[in-house]
Formats: C-alpha cells, sequence, structure tokens
C-alpha cells in the first residue's frame, strides 16, 4: 500500500489517505438535523457508473401507483440490478424505458443540478451525477416517495449482496466499514473482467433472521478507474455517498482499500 498511501490529508475536517492520481467527492447528510455533516468536491460531476442503477429503479416505479406493483416477470430484473449490480438487468430496463431519457426526467422530478444524460446513449455508466445529487436521489427515496417505493427500494439495498454479478467483491467501501443495517449502492468501471482467482466467492448463506428495516457530458473523466460507494444506515439516519477516480494501473484491491478506509472516517464523525 505505500507505493499508493503515503500519508493522510484534510478533506474537510476528515483524515483521508493522501493518494496520488485520485480524485475524491463526498457528502454526508444527517436526516434527523437535515445538515450536510461533511462534504468535499460535493458538486463535482463524476460518471456515475452503476450508481445511475438507483435512477433506473425510482424510474420504473414512479408511474406504478397507486398500489406500485411490480409484475413478476420483472422482479428479478430489478433485484438482481439492486443487489448484485447486475448490468445486463440495468441495460434492458435501460432500453425498454427509453435510454437517456430516464436520466432527464429523474433529474428533472428530482431537482438534481449536475446530472445529465450520458455522451453515448447505451452507455447508461457514463451518466454525470455528483456527490449531492446523490444525496438528493437518497433523501428522495427515504423520505418522499411513496410508502410502498420507499419499502420496495429499502428492502432490496439492504439485501445488497457480497459478489456482484460479474464476479468482483463489492463488499469495499461502506459495507466493509460498517456493521449493522445499511442499504448501500456501489459503482465501479474501467477494471478488467476479474481471473478466475479473483472471482468473488459468496460466503455461506446465514440463518434466516428478522427481516432489517428502515425505522452525456464531455467535463466527467472516463478514463481513470470509477469506484463508489453509497448508501444509508437505518440506525442513525446518515446517508453517505463516496465517489472516486483512481489510476488506470491500480489494483481492484487497492482501490477498494482507500474507500473503505475513507467510509470508515466518515462513519465515525
Amino acid at each position: 500500500m505505500t507505493a499508493y498511501f503515503l500519508g493522510l490529508t484534510m478533506m474537510a475536517g476528515v483524515l483521508v489517505p493522501d493518494s496520488p492520481g485520485t480524485t475524491v467527492g463526498f457528502a454526508v447528510f444527517d436526516r434527523s438535523s437535515a445538515e450536510v455533516v461533511a462534504a468535499h468536491n460535493a458538486d463535482m460531476r463524476f460518471r456515475s457508473a452503476s450508481i445511475v442503477k438507483l435512477l433506473i429503479a425510482l424510474d420504473y416505479l414512479w408511474d406504478r401507483g397507486p398500489d406500485y406493483q411490480v409484475p413478476a416477470a420483472d422482479a428479478p430484473l430489478l433485484e438482481a440490478m439492486l443487489r448484485a449490480s447486475d448490468d445486463d438487468a440495468a441495460s434492458t430496463l435501460w432500453v425498454r424505458a427509453g435510454w437517456e431519457q430516464i436520466v432527464v426526467r429523474m433529474a428533472d422530478r428530482l431537482g438534481l443540478a449536475d446530472t445529465s444524460p450520458p455522451d453515448e446513449r447505451g452507455k447508461w455508466g457514463r451518466t454525470a451525477i455528483s456527490p449531492r445529487d446523490t444525496v438528493e436521489v437518497y433523501r428522495h427515496i427515504l423520505d418522499r416517495a411513496p410508502g410502498p417505493v420507499r419499502e420496495y427500494l429499502v428492502t432490496n439495498l439492504l439485501a445488497h449482496t457480497r459478489c456482484g454479478s460479474d464476479g468482483w467483491d463489492q463488499s469495499f467501501g461502506i459495507p466493509s466499514a460498517t456493521r449493522g443495517p445499511w442499504g448501500v449502492k456501489q459503482g465501479w468501471s474501467g477494471f478488467p473482467d476479474p481471473r478466475p482467482d479473483q472471482r468473488c466467492v459468496p460466503p455461506p448463506a446465514p440463518e434466516a433472521g428478522p427481516e432489517a428495516r428502515l425505522a452525456g457530458p464531455g467535463d466527467i473523466d472516463i478514463t481513470r478507474r470509477a469506484m463508489h460507494s453509497t448508501g444509508f444506515d437505518g440506525d442513525s439516519d446518515r446517508i453517505v455517498v463516496i465517489y472516486t477516480l483512481q489510476p488506470q494501473d491500480r489494483s481492484w484491491e487497492l482501490c477498494g482499500a482507500l474507500l473503505t478506509g475513507l467510509a470508515g472516517a466518515l462513519i465515525r464523525l
């Protein structure tokens, strides 16, 4: 790690790993006080990678009231997309609902100032979004969405899997820095397919217990490796959003270590 993490830098009152070639943006929001607890580059636009899947799911559910039932044929798509970050499921829903128009609609509905469609309509992961806009997405899900929509999304985000559908271990960042009922959506882009010896192996299934419940743009970097960790804590009412761009030669493990260290620092605020 010493080749990359050479010390600590103060960002918005938080000591985080000093990592050359890395750009970090984050925002921490406390729902109980309605205050931003910490922020750095909060209005900077990053390529969303899989964080845009939150917008795809919200758009899908938007006009399905009043009962907001998800057809049996679509439930596996939404669940795989939200829990295991399945790209094929996201692409199916993206094309079906009008490609980039999903982002246009959701940015308008939620008042997202920094969010805009990808420069190529088929590349949903190049949607531009900022940490502060991502906080607003979570605030809508948790505080403004109709009850059935909130319950559906919260239940699926709380059920995030350790392994992504593409074989990468998505437990970096918030999941590795926390305990308890965190709902999480992770994102990554720019990594090759994992080698067989790198592929994530799911842990043994735990015994059943009580269900956890909650009481394009030309200005974004599409070159460096993107790794993001976002989510909410049902116990403390915190929303934590972390975006990073990291060097192209940095390994998955080192990228994840930076995210986990930063998440731990922010969550302890």
